[in-house]
């Protein structure tokens, strides 16, 4: 007794190979089809490939900002507001050292969305802005309840105030390039920051001291925000609606830099 046994074939149902060349794509079928070209035994179908259309909703985590702080000082020194918190001041006091003031902000996200065409867009986020201005006169010192500023009689190697603020930024962004993974274009809008720190920082001789207080800072600083975005480098800066401080002192502190993103 002889038993035969069959084998299926089943090179015809193989999983059509795919090779996509720039905007186009060349399938080789082994079934043929109603679209294809037939190439003696081997049978290919060629189809456009489509881009891919960018989210109408996309987020960036943990964003980094590094740059300078700065503040433009408009205090009426001799008048009485002033003495009374920084008796006799002058100008000279306040005046920072440019290249040591930093501006370092730590976005905890930013999320973008469509309003018109991926042209038009609305962008928020949430984040940290830690600033820390460096006294050019390292003489400086700070007393609290009341706050008090005045020089002191020795020379230190280190002087900085820093304030730190939890903020939120919201803005408008028009981006040139929607269909292109770096982008030109341009950001503009507003931030809300809550002060949650600040503290004096100084060091010389006698060792390091650190005194917190608010120093009468605002509670709230709103600033106007703007971002410049080309392609792999992307600029940020911020100016203040208000002085930083709420009595006395007219400093409006800004910031300018460079932001690291994915967009």
């Amino acid at each position: 007794m002889m038993a035969g046994f069959a084998q299926t074939d089943t090179t015809d149902k193989q999983t059509p190979d795919t090779i996509r060349i720039g905007g186009m794509v060349i399938v080789r079928d082994h079934d043929g089809g109603s679209d294809t070209t037939r190439r003696g035994n081997r049978v290919f179908r060629i189809t456009k490939r489509t881009k891919d259309r960018p989210s109408n909703i996309s987020t960036n985590w943990w964003i980094l900002d590094l740059g300078f702080a700065n503040y433009s000082d408009n205090s009426v020194y001799g008048s009485p507001a002033v003495n009374a918190i920084a008796p006799g001041a002058e100008e000279d006091w306040f005046k920072l050292r440019a290249g040591k003031s930093r501006s370092v902000n730590i976005w905890i996200f930013m999320q973008r969305i469509n309003m018109i065409k991926h042209v038009v867009n609305l962008k928020y986020g949430l984040g940290l802005e830690l600033n820390n201005y460096h006294f050019d006169d390292k003489r400086i010192r700070f007393q609290k309840n009341p706050t008090q500023i005045d020089l002191g009689h020795s020379n230190l190697s280190k002087n900085k105030l820093a304030a730190d603020y939890l903020t939120m930024p919201v803005m408008l962004n028009f981006n040139f390039t929607p269909n292109n993974r770096h982008n030109y274009g341009l950001s503009a809008g507003i931030s809300a920051g809550y002060l949650y720190s600040a503290r004096q920082k100084i060091k010389g001789d006698d060792g390091k001291d650190k005194l917190k207080s608010d120093f009468d800072l605002r509670k709230w600083k709103i600033s106007y925000v703007g971002e410049l975005s080309l392609g792999v480098v992307k600029l940020y800066g911020s100016i203040a609606a208000k002085s930083m401080f709420e009595k006395g002192l007219d400093l409006t502190p800004y910031t300018v830099g460079f932001r690291f993103s994915n967009w």
